[in-house]
């Protein structure tokens, strides 16, 4: 999802879904909904058709004659009590002289007739708690902690009465209801049912058995109502046999023969669902599915640790692993499966876009990973490879476009868009942050999405990457999911379990701050399932690290735990290096959890001390100019603030001048690591922490503890590529070769700096997406990569309308202009310049940094202070000596090196005290390489005179040997 400032105002700029979605009221929850989610998205904003009904937001019954059973389901959509232990119920209502009571009914008939409740199979009396909650209640649940407490009597059956459908009213001591609502049962349902043991299909040598949790599943002794339902076929056809489960403390089970191996299976669940009102009949998959047929239809019944569903050499795989040091060593590429290979003409047809073509050794996309490989990167992150919706799986029903025809049209057209929009929904293509079963691979990227290609050719994938030198990330999107509700072909866990796993608001209702169905975390077995589903990923596909989409969106606690136990994994044990699994995400804190409102959750400034990594968007935000929410003209540090000004007015000279010193300390705090205790001196000269440097909006710039929990970068598949907003913010006049450079410059700063580095696919090479500022639904045409290096996909069209729209004047400015577009040896040569950066950064222990300690006391910046000259950063890192006092050594090549970057369009000269009489030399590699720019750095030792030409990044290092 988006990565921006969290500490943005929120409605202001931080989603602009709201621009697009209206704003989730209780009317407007309960009317189907097909939306795009909030910028940037990728993904389809959907809600399930809850009866239409006009809701008063002050929920009481005047109990008189007027009451009918229209304003009952009113009253009885919402629940705002909330059944938090086995004992309390928290309820927002002041009894007054009358008393409350809790109605069940197993049949869904409650009903209110003339002031009085009917329909009801249970009536009990909840005497008057304290006006106060529990410490422990309010610990679980904080967004409560003013309620009030009603007692459940010790008496009551209340494992067996969660299956009902659920009320607690007010009534007046005239025995009249003028207050009624349903409750939220997650508390108690943790209290009563939480379970470690077995869930989701398990094989042995005699049987396969089924286990579901499903708590408040109804049972009959007349008609079963919980049933697996046995295929033969992927869908259609008559099923093979019907089987009841039984219940044991909330976890309904059934055993089979293992002829079932290789079937198709689905639940059918009876249960109330409170956005019915009524006892479902609903048919699901497996939430602990493994595999699928074609677009989720039924879950198949595989055994992963069959030798039929391994590539050869599968169990060996973890000793080929890349060797990995230190979570230190890391460096990841960002890249989206049918991105790499959709447009590929060295793969063969059959298996672009999917898994099998990472098995095409000499294709292009390949030869290019290789490259990148030898020169660093050692983690590929996939964008979500689980099973999403939005895309057929089943290739024959895709639309397509005519690639021919659409080149014929002008670089500024809005042709291409009309057409790529026209059929963007029916196509191959989705970023895939539209989770429905996050157990499974994507059924669209196999060769068949039916039986077991799909296991096989994903773990054919991780095989071949980790064989040229590449370890895996996946991208997970646990925050939410696609579908709710009873009916929707997409919903699965609201089926099952109906509001326990999405997190709902005061009224109710499904909190989507994602703009899609909140998960919530907080709930015991939603942390147990991604947990268990980490682990599938982990040890049954030898996955190297995951992303975390929206992990504020995730209590801390949950990301902890998953650490924990992922860290536990072993290669003798699990056949898995655990330890070596790394952990980051995005750490945005806002929606219902912002603040801590649903428990600490893990954002960047909780997760300090967790080695769990995050996205510091400081250092993008400096380097590029304001936000992704901000004017697309605002400059930044490397796109000319100051120093090269473009048409946007950002404020009088002096304060400028101020933007971009602020920029710079901003910048050398990420290159330090994004330390909170990392002392500098800042542009005003005097001393500060990085937690004391200041954001724009006063928040502080760090938040890490280690370096491994900041993961720097400019650019990823949210928002315009790293060329695009460079081509947008750099003022027109300039040349494409300035252009370049300044692209060079912003990968270099992210190469070199402590911390994690990470780049998004293409960073490399200049890609463009046409200036389109999110893609995740704009086709190969607009996604398109080249890695035969012929084009950047600059000047393909207007970007689609819906999200560029109101930049398009400035867009076709640019795209209509013929200089805008860089040559192939332009390509080359960011190519060869970011490959040198990455091969420097490997060059030396000293960038690489493992401790906070060890940063503070070798890391120094000199270009300080007010007497700074614009546009510079200098830092230097030192080493120390093998049995010399002091520093400890660390790297056998180097003891000092200094990095200079001038960002600016002229040559520099600096000159540092603190750098005199040092025997620097420049980097090997960059005196090797083929940019004879930067060949003309220069470094006088008796003055500590360093020359550095325009838009250039120079290192120097004194050898050891000299």
């Amino acid at each position: 999802m988006s990565l921006f400032h969290s500490s943005t105002p929120f409605l202001a700029t931080s989603r602009t879904c709201w621009n697009t979605c209206p704003p989730l009221t209780s009317r407007s929850l309960l009317v189907s909904v097909t939306r795009r989610r909030r910028h940037p998205s990728r993904r389809v904003f959907r809600l399930n058709s809850y009866p239409t009904i006009q809701c008063d937001s002050a929920m009481a019954i005047d109990g008189g004659s007027s009451t009918s059973s229209r304003v009952l389901l009113e009253s009885l959509l919402y629940s705002r009590a909330f059944w938090v232990s086995k004992s309390t119920i928290a309820w927002d209502v002041d009894a007054g002289d009358g008393s409350c009571y809790l109605y069940g009914s197993k049949t869904a008939n409650l009903s209110v007739a003339n002031g009085e409740i009917q329909g009801y199979d249970v009536k009990i009396d909840l005497g008057k708690g304290n006006d106060k909650l529990p410490e422990h209640v309010i610990e679980r649940f904080p967004h409560i902690r003013d309620y009030k407490s009603l007692q459940v009597p010790l008496t009551v059956d209340v494992a067996g009465l969660l299956k009902y459908q659920l009320a607690v009213a007010f009534i007046t001591s005239g025995g009249k209801c003028t207050t009624i609502t349903g409750l939220q049962l997650p508390g108690v349902l943790d209290e009563l049912f939480s379970y470690n043991g077995p869930l989701g299909p398990i094989f042995s040598d005699e049987s396969i058995s089924l286990y579901l949790w499903a708590p408040t599943a109804q049972e009959s002794t007349i008609i079963p109502d919980v049933r697996v339902l046995i295929y033969r076929e992927p869908e259609g056809g008559d099923h093979l046999e019907v089987v009841q489960l039984e219940e044991q403390n909330g976890v309904w089970s059934a055993s089979g023969p293992l002829t079932w191996n290789c079937c198709y299976y689905v639940y059918e669940v009876s249960v109330y669902h409170p956005s019915t009102l009524k006892v479902e009949k609903c048919v699901a998959n497996d939430p602990y599915a493994r595999a699928l047929s074609a677009d989720g239809k039924r879950t198949l019944l595989v055994n992963l640790n069959s030798e039929t569903s391994k590539p050869e050499g599968w169990d060996d795989l973890v000793d080929e692993k890349p060797v990995l040091l230190s979570f230190s060593d890391i460096s990841v590429y960002e890249l989206h499966v049918r991105d790499f290979s959709a447009c590929d003409n060295t793969v063969h047809p059959d298996i672009r876009g999917g898994f099998l073509a990472f098995t095409s050794m000499d294709s292009a996309g390949m030869l290019h990973l290789k490259k990148l490989s030898k020169a660093g990167i050692t983690h590929i992150h996939l964008l979500p490879t689980f099973h999403f919706g939005g895309v057929d799986d089943e290739k024959g029903k895709w639309e397509h476009l005519d690639f021919q025809v659409l080149e014929s049209f002008p670089p500024d057209s809005e042709e291409q868009q009309a057409q790529v929009t026209a059929i963007q929904n029916v196509d191959g293509y989705n970023w895939g942050y539209n989770p429905v079963l996050w157990g499974v691979p994507k059924g669209s990227y196999a060769s068949n999405p039916n039986g077991i290609n799909r296991i096989i050719e994903f773990r054919k994938m991780v095989q071949a990457l980790n064989r040229i030198g590449l370890r895996v990330v996946l991208d997970v999107v646990y925050n939410h999911l696609y579908a709710s509700g009873p009916y929707d072909k997409d919903s699965v866990l609201d089926k099952i379990v109906p509001g326990y796993y999405l997190r709902r608001n005061l009224d109710g209702l499904i909190e989507h701050s994602t703009c899609m169905n909140n998960t919530a975390s907080e709930h015991f077995m939603v942390e147990r399932l991604i947990i268990d589903d980490l682990l599938n990923w982990s040890i049954n596909y030898k996955v190297d690290g995951f992303r975390f989409d929206l992990m504020g969106h995730i209590m801390k606690r949950t990301m902890v735990n998953a650490r924990t136990v992922l860290k536990s994994l072993s290669k003798l044990e699990d056949g898995v290096d655990g330890p070596s699994i790394y952990l980051y995400g995005e750490g945005w804190d806002f929606g219902e959890v912002a603040n801590n409102g649903r428990g600490i959750n893990a954002s960047q400034f909780n997760l300090g001390g967790t080695g769990i990594g995050s996205f510091n968007d400081r250092i993008r935000d400096a380097m590029l100019g304001g936000s992704p929410f901000g004017h697309p003209l605002q400059q930044g540090f490397i796109t000319g603030l100051f120093l090269e000004p473009n048409d946007h007015d950002h404020g009088s000279k002096s304060a400028v001048e101020n933007m971009l010193a602020a920029a710079k300390d901003h910048i050398q705090v990420g290159m330090a690591g994004n330390l909170k205790e990392f002392v500098l001196t800042n542009y005003e000269g005097q001393e500060a922490k990085g937690c004391e440097v200041p954001t724009h909006d006063g928040a502080p710039v760090a938040y890490a503890s280690c370096p491994i929990e900041t993961v720097n970068y400019v650019s990823a598949h949210d928002n315009e590529t790293l060329f695009d907003i460079v081509s947008l913010k750099t003022p027109v006049r300039i040349s494409v070769d300035a252009r370049c450079r300044m692209n060079h410059l912003a990968t270099s700063m992210i190469a070199l700096s402590q911390g994690i580095p990470f780049f998004h696919c293409g960073d490399e090479i200049l890609r463009s997406k046409s200036l389109d500022r999110d893609s995740y639904n704009s086709g190969d045409w607009f996604n398109r990569l080249d890695f035969s290096y012929g084009s950047n996909n600059w000047g393909v069209g207007l970007p689609p309308k819906e999200k560029n729209e109101r930049n398009w004047p400035l867009i076709k400015t640019r795209l209509a202009d013929p200089s805008f577009k860089p040559t192939r040896s332009q390509i080359l040569a960011a190519l060869e310049n970011f490959s040198s950066f990455l091969s420097i950064r490997y060059s030396s222990p000293l960038f690489r940094l493992r401790t906070a300690n060890a940063i503070q006391e070798r890391v120094r910046f000199h270009n300080i202070g007010p007497s700074w000259i614009p546009g510079v950063i200098a830092m230097s890192i030192e080493d120390g000596y093998g049995g010399v006092a002091g520093l400890a050594q660390l790297d056998p090549t180097y003891s000092y090196i200094v990095v200079i970057i001038n960002v600016g369009p002229t040559v520099v000269t600096f000159t540092s005290p603190a750098l005199q009489g040092r025997n620097l030399q420049l980097h090997p590699i960059q005196m090797n390489s083929t940019d004879d720019i930067v060949k003309d750095s220069t470094y006088y030792s008796p003055s500590g005179c360093f020359r550095i030409p325009s838009r250039t990044t120079s290192v120097f290092v004194e050898s050891r040997s000299s």
